[in-house]
């Protein structure tokens, strides 16, 4: 065997032994509470407009190229105009995916100069972005207003201090103190990235996130926002000054060296923002559902479940073996959650992690919990 393959083989048995190898699949159970499809807008048929306009224009089915060269569309620069003002910034830039948005924003926009503090929950991407470049970084505990503002202290030097936060996490779905946060850096003259993946579609009255549901959109200096979770789509969006989006289109390498979305994906992502914009768009629903399910875990004899007011719901078992086994139980019963299991989190912390949705019924986390208190 060739010697990468050995060290290949060797690093998926220590995994496998582990209890912890990653595999595909194709085999779902029928309730769906563990994608991110938050308000249905994936399966529901509201974007396939997106999919009918580009073929009835005739239009081609790919980009051709990058935006630098022949991948630019006058469509892609309208929906970047909607999407600035539907989130009450200056400007917008798409990018691919939410990863690589996050990486291209933080590798380009710090220095080796710079200090970047991030919390220790952020998402693969961001500590990715932050590991492109040689730039001093320091973690602060989740959530912690307290050690951030210690490191934020350490960190005044008179050089560029970015810090960087999720408006909800992945993992645990809590809620970040932006108000807090937002009140440190301007105090300490730090600049504020709030990726909203979790949050886009969620909150806000017509699902603009959680900065500006919270009214903060003049004291963050960049936001990202994905498309594929709530909005049912492909693709991500960083959202801040005119200066940062010419700046991005300049140095960000994964939007310069990328092929740009194609057409089609344009226009779906455009009849997404339609539809939030629309006097039909409404998310009260799910969180009604989150309230009812927020009750259902006060009256469970489950005591791992994480405090959360978002779509993510978070039980910690705690063991690879008994969180497999759990999950087992749920989707044989119809319900499809997944086992979440180090690495992704970490030892002690393997959890199931319940998504709701918008069609999701009360019903159905019924089923869930009669489920689990069988199985406590």
């Amino acid at each position: 065997m060739d010697p990468v393959e050995q060290y290949l083989e060797s690093k998926l048995q220590e995994r496998q032994q582990a209890g912890n190898l990653r595999r595909l699949t194709l085999q779902h159970a029928p309730v769906d509470l563990y994608s991110n499809d938050y308000l249905g807008l994936a399966t529901n048929g509201i974007l396939l407009r997106g999919i009918e306009e580009t073929n009835n224009n005739k239009q081609v089915t790919g980009s051709t190229g990058s935006r630098l060269l022949s991948g630019n569309a006058e469509a892609t620069e309208q929906l970047e105009t909607r999407i600035a003002e539907f989130h009450k910034a200056e400007s917008a830039l798409l990018f691919n995916s939410g990863y690589d948005a996050n990486i291209g924003l933080i590798s380009s926009i710090s220095n080796r100069h710079a200090t970047i503090l991030y919390d220790e929950l952020c998402h693969a991407s961001i500590i990715d972005g932050i590991r492109l470049r040689q730039v001093n970084h320091l973690r602060f505990s989740h959530n912690n207003l307290q050690d951030l503002e210690e490191k934020l202290q350490k960190a005044t030097t008179g050089a560029p201090i970015i810090v960087i936060v999720e408006s909800i996490y992945s993992m645990d779905g809590d809620m970040a103190p932006l108000t807090e946060i937002v009140a440190l850096t301007t105090q300490y003259h730090a600049s504020l990235i709030v990726d909203e993946a979790h949050a886009t579609g969620i909150f806000g009255s017509n699902g603009e996130g959680l900065v500006c549901s919270l009214g903060l959109q003049e004291n963050v200096f960049a936001r990202v926002h994905t498309f594929g979770k709530a909005l049912g789509c492909h693709g991500a969006v960083v959202v801040g000054s005119n200066i940062l989006k010419q700046y991005l289109i300049n140095f960000a390498r994964s939007f310069i060296y990328t092929t740009a979305l194609p057409l089609h994906t344009v226009h779906t992502v455009s009849n997404a923002y339609k539809y939030l914009a629309s006097p039909n768009f409404a998310n009260k629903p799910l969180h009604d559902l989150i309230t009812y399910f927020r009750e259902k875990i006060k009256r469970s004899d489950n005591k791992g479940w994480m405090e959360s007011s978002s779509s993510i719901q978070a039980l910690v078992i705690g063991n690879n073996v008994k969180t497999k086994n759990t999950a087992l139980s749920l989707q044989n019963a119809g319900l499809q959650i997944n086992p979440i299991l180090h690495p992704t989190v970490p030892l002690g912390m393997e959890r199931l992690r319940v998504c709701l949705h918008s069609f999701n019924t009360t019903e159905q986390v019924d089923l869930l919990f009669e489920i689990l208190n069988i199985n406590p």
